[in-house]
């Protein structure tokens, strides 16, 4: 049988790994909940979960971005949290949390995008709606 130590510590070093995007993800969500409402309970599960996968995948891709470009900052995060009589893990995990909540952002908005560009085109067909994405594109194009 294992010891409780190792159990418990198996068990913290699991939510460290997985909780943590999932709560940045979760963050994220009720941060923009407040700028675009989700219209219907099914648009909303879908945001929400496609704001805790990209904050779960891109998260952790940009907090070792941040790391390599400023690797002074997770140091000196984990020596506060030291200072402090807490694990410098926790010091980490306060420098990569709103990281990893910011991931999670992009994914609401363009969903929400989409959502909203689909609705106004009710009705049309599939090609139809590739010509209005084409006609966009060169509209943004054209303005540069």
């Amino acid at each position: 049988m294992p010891a409780l130590e190792t159990t418990s510590a198996g068990a913290g070093a699991l939510i460290k790994i997985f909780g943590v995007p999932v709560l940045a993800g979760a963050a994220a969500t009720a941060l923009t909940f407040l700028f675009m409402w989700p219209r219907t309970r099914r648009e909303a599960f879908v945001r929400f979960t496609c704001s805790i996968c990209t904050s779960t995948i891109l998260g952790p891709v940009l907090v070792v971005a941040l790391h390599s470009w400023w690797p002074s900052l997770f140091e000196s995060a984990a020596a506060v949290a030291a200072m402090n009589g807490a694990d410098p893990t926790l010091g980490v995990l306060a420098v990569a949390g709103p990281i990893m909540v910011l991931a999670g952002l992009p994914a609401w908005w363009v969903l929400g995008g989409i959502v909203l560009w689909l609705e106004r085109r009710r009705g049309k067909d599939i090609g139809e709606l590739a010509r209005d994405a084409a006609e966009i594109i060169k509209d943004v194009r054209g303005a540069q």
